[in-house]
């Protein structure tokens, strides 16, 4: 019998929200973010070490017997939901929850694992970051004990220390990123950059199978995608609600007017939404119960609200949020690269016409 998901925040999930918000007020400011958009090393090496070792946060999704913090889905999806409101360019999604998803499904993870779980080691899982719970992936090929092919749309290989490579024999393989090259790829989102991955007969050790490995992993990343989105949804209105407040014209304050006042109410109802549909994913990835359902609406429904809550935020800033200074870009691409990240909305509608026996006519 399965039981109510719980969508409130517990007072340690609460305490671990502001810590982890005090942290990026300090340490990752809108600037600095755009900044290092400018160069060619926009991953704040410092920030994950902060975050990682100062604070333990690589390895909550990771039993305490195996070198982690022993938490859950609920805890992580907090901290990317302070990730997503400072749009922070650090590998947490992809290496401490998606490459941790998958190391956890395989049976000989051991020693990278608990790398993973330290912060001291970033993964990568070389799968396509549009790819879909589910959904195939291009493997490369294994040739008397050698890696061989390409792969693309990697997220954050450049920052990786260890790619987790798919092979055609059905294995998942660890493979060192000095054994490959790593190409950048152009991105719309500056903080999450994607890169092209060639490996050129490089050794890889083999952790398991591959299938249910990604399987995992891409299914977790879906499900706390949606914190992520949450946190740039509300960054997006409570920044805009600020601006209206204060921007005046005709002498009184623009938020002031009816027109914008439907406008931000209509967003703030599909924030909380949204906040709802991100916590039940969560929730649901914690406890195991209906959890393919529950990821599933969760991103059937999280991209349009976030992409929707940037495009606000960039129109209703006006002239100012058209500026490359203001972080509002950051936030819209992210939206939108969010919205396209592990399965589209309606590839999730798709398949969750199929979880449910409703398909179309």
């Amino acid at each position: 019998m399965s039981t109510q998901p719980d969508l409130l925040y517990s007072e340690e999930e609460e305490a671990l929200r502001a810590a982890v918000r005090d942290l990026l007020t300090d340490h990752c400011d809108a600037a600095g973010v755009i900044a290092r958009t400018e160069t060619d090393t926009p991953h704040d090496r410092s920030l994950w070490k902060a975050l990682a070792d100062g604070m333990g946060l690589a390895g909550l999704l990771v039993p305490e017997d195996r070198g982690g913090q022993g938490a859950t889905h609920r805890e992580a999806a907090v901290v990317l939901e302070e990730l997503g409101r400072a749009v922070a360019p650090v590998p947490y999604l992809t290496s401490a929850v998606v490459a941790t998803e998958a190391l956890l499904a395989c049976e000989d993870a051991g020693e990278l694992l608990d790398a993973l779980a330290s912060g001291r080691t970033v993964g990568a899982l070389a799968v396509g970051l549009h790819t879909a719970p589910g959904a195939a992936f291009t493997t490369v090929r294994l040739e008397e004990g050698a890696l061989h092919g390409e792969l693309t749309g990697i997220a954050d290989a450049a920052a990786a220390d260890v790619l987790l490579v798919p092979a055609d024999d059905g294995g998942l393989y660890a493979v060192e990123a000095g054994a490959v090259t790593v190409t950048p790829q152009t991105s719309l989102d500056l903080t999450r950059p994607l890169a092209r991955v060639a490996v050129d007969g490089a050794p890889g050790r083999r952790l398991g199978d591959a299938g249910p490995a990604v399987r995992r992993a891409l299914r977790a990343g879906a499900g706390l995608l949606a914190s992520e989105q949450l946190g740039v949804a509300d960054w997006c209105l409570t920044g805009t609600v600020r601006h209206l407040k204060d921007r005046k014209q005709f002498n009184r304050p623009v938020g002031g007017f009816q027109a914008l006042k439907h406008r931000l109410a209509q967003l703030w109802l599909e924030v909380v939404h949204l906040r709802a549909a991100a916590r039940a994913a969560a929730d649901a990835l914690a406890t195991g119960e209906d959890t393919d359902v529950t990821v599933t609406v969760a991103q059937a429904y999280a991209a349009s609200v976030a992409v929707r809550a940037a495009e606000e935020a960039l129109q209703l800033h006006g002239g100012t949020g058209m500026t490359w200074e203001h972080p509002v870009h950051l936030y819209l691409k992210r939206a939108k690269a969010d919205s396209i990240a592990y399965g589209t909305a309606g590839a999730h509608r798709e398949a969750l016409a199929a979880l449910v026996d409703l398909r179309a006519p």
